[in-house]
């Protein structure tokens, strides 16, 4: 839901800012007066001379040698960050499928969702794990695994670590034909709630 809102957000924050920008463009080729369209009363910008910043806005800080370099640069800021935002909304985090090695020469592709449904039903199945969650990310070609494990309130992590690696991680390498599968692995205790003992 969130991923939606935020695409959405993105979506109109991008809209407002194209149609700004194409009344100034409009404006600037004098559409206006070319095509005998009567712009809104108030509208700043119907003229080819007309500027973004009239002399008085411009001039307004003349006496101060530092307003217009700090301006600048936190504009270049805003927009780097703007587009840095809009490229991160853009990617894709999670995988739809994996390229495996089908050994004909051909290649197949695995549904990611079933490849993590695998890996998360063989961890849990390991001792000292509640629970197992399981997200591929990165290329189809070279996938790698974000893994979150609920521990039982006696499991020890070094031992839960080797075992995914060498049996849920080990087993989907082998039957994708995979070259490896890196995983960053977070754990964290189960919790109980306390019961009382009466």
């Amino acid at each position: 839901m969130l991923r939606t809102v935020n695409r959405v957000l993105t979506a109109l924050v991008g809209l407002v800012l194209l149609a700004l920008g194409l009344a100034v463009l409009f404006a600037g080729l004098d559409l206006p007066r070319r095509w005998n369209v009567a712009m809104p009363s108030g509208w700043p910008w119907t003229r080819p001379r007309d500027v973004v910043l009239s002399d008085a806005e411009r001039t307004r800080w003349t006496d101060e040698g530092w307003w217009w370099p700090v301006a600048l640069a936190v504009l270049a800021v805003l927009f780097l960050l703007c587009v840095w935002w809009l490229l991160a909304q853009l990617r894709r985090q999670r995988l739809d499928e994996v390229l495996i090695d089908s050994r004909d020469g051909e290649g197949a592709t695995l549904r990611a969702r079933a490849m993590e449904n695998v890996i998360a039903a063989e961890a849990e199945s390991q001792p000292g794990v509640d629970r197992a969650r399981v997200a591929l990310t990165g290329r189809r070609r070279q996938p790698r695994a974000r893994i979150g494990l609920v521990l039982t309130a006696h499991a020890e992590p070094g031992p839960a670590v080797h075992r995914l690696r060498r049996e849920a991680i080990g087993h989907a390498v082998t039957s994708a034909g995979l070259e490896s599968l890196p995983a960053e692995v977070r754990m964290r205790a189960a919790r109980h709630r306390a019961e009382r003992v009466s």
